[in-house]
């Protein structure tokens, strides 16, 4: 080997060369692509779970608007319930003024009624008090005129005696 410039063996360089080359594959094979399919597995394993969370998360939203229409839609509703119930209550409350006024109606007919035969119980009675008065005090003055009459008469009649 003599004429190698710097010492150097090509058969040497070679055969590290090929050790090398065996160790790379052999390390290529044995560490390298395990690992890069694990961490393949495992990158899509994560984009799985992300794409399931996505998922999720579009189905969660799209639920949240459902509700929230549905939220609203029934507010509405209950809006346009209570409404409804406010009128109906107000209908029945003036139904209920109305039957009250009408009765108080007639219950001042009544009264009213009553009042006019009362009165006319208590005239007809204090007509018929006055005409027994009348009757009563003109019986009296007839037999008092009667009476006086007559005792004017007796005395004439005593006064013609007397002269007589």
């Amino acid at each position: 080997m003599t004429g190698v410039p710097l010492n150097i063996d090509w058969q040497q360089i070679m055969l590290h060369l090929l050790n090398f080359t065996i160790l790379f594959g052999a390390l290529w094979i044995l560490l390298y692509k395990p690992v890069k399919d694990f961490i393949a597995k495992r990158e899509k394993y994560y984009e799985d779970i992300d794409q399931k969370a996505q998922d999720n998360l579009k189905a969660s939203e799209t639920e949240r608007d459902e509700y929230k229409a549905r939220i609203s839609q029934l507010d509405q509703e209950i809006r346009a319930e209570k409404e409804k119930a406010r009128e109906d209550i107000d209908k029945v409350t003036s139904q209920r003024i109305q039957e009250a006024r009408d009765e108080a109606e007639q219950i001042l007919n009544d009264a009213k009624a009553e009042a006019e035969r009362q009165k006319e119980k208590i005239i007809t009675s204090a007509q018929k008090e006055i005409s027994d008065m009348v009757t009563e005090a003109t019986e009296k003055l007839a037999l008092e005129q009667s009476a006086s009459d007559a005792f004017d008469q007796f005395l004439d009649a005593a006064e013609r005696t007397e002269r007589g």
